[in-house]
């Protein structure tokens, strides 16, 4: 379970990345290839595409905010040293200690 977990977080980090927008873009080109791309598919990859630039834009938001949280602790004398990185933990357990069981 905690090998899916772990895969399925680093699945949502690659895909914020820049190089996932050449997957669908790949899959546009093989698609209109071999069987014509149709006003459904490109519906299709328009949706796909969209989910990729929100994916990212959320991506960057969430880092930006873990920059200026991180600072915050390392000024912060009484902050706890377990939460400089806490981000490094599944979202479980980060949701786990958010509740006051960590």
């Amino acid at each position: 379970m905690e090998l899916i977990r772990r895969a399925l977080t680093r699945i949502g980090v690659l895909t914020a990345s820049p190089i996932a927008f050449s997957v669908p873009v790949a899959y546009g080109a093989l698609w209109a290839l071999f069987e014509g791309l149709t006003w459904g598919g490109v519906a299709t990859l328009a949706v796909w595409m969209m989910t990729l630039f929100i994916q990212r834009a959320e991506h960057r938001d969430t880092q930006a905010i873990h920059a200026k949280l991180d600072e915050l602790l390392r000024v912060t004398d009484a902050a706890r040293d377990k939460l400089t990185h806490i981000d490094e933990e599944e979202p479980e357990e980060i949701e786990a200690h958010r509740g006051g069981e960590g």
